[in-house]
């Protein structure tokens, strides 16, 4: 069993920056790729990003590439994800999840098997 909890958002003018966290229990994160993901008022969960069990390979929805990136520290449980340049059609409750174990990265939610609980994120014009 894995949990995971995010942290770090908030609000934020247009053009701000925000980075979440989501830490992991147990002893498997190594071994899980792990996502992000938001869903905004009245729509479907999006994918945002995602980052494979090294670190080494990262995936990024157009909307966001150039301006968010993931990133994960392995010694520490912990993903990341630091969102520069921040624009009102960002806001949304911001969620990670992790794949199953030893699965590749995915940019659909399907194959995650643990996710957070959220961590709303909102940015003012």
């Amino acid at each position: 069993q894995v949990q995971l909890v995010e942290s770090g958002g908030g609000l934020v003018q247009a053009g701000g920056s925000l980075r979440l966290s989501c830490a992991a229990s147990g002893r498997t994160f190594s071994s899980r790729a792990m996502g992000w993901f938001r869903q905004a008022p009245g729509k479907e969960r999006e994918f945002v990003a995602a980052i494979n069990r090294s670190g080494d390979n990262t995936y990024y929805a157009d909307s966001v590439k150039g301006r968010f990136t993931i990133s994960r520290d392995n010694a520490k449980n912990t993903a990341y994800l630091q969102m520069n340049s921040l624009k009102p059609e960002d806001t949304a409750v911001y969620y990670c999840a992790a794949e199953r174990s030893w699965y590749a990265a995915s940019v659909v939610p399907g194959p995650y098997e643990y996710w957070g609980q959220g961590t709303q994120v909102t940015v003012s014009s």
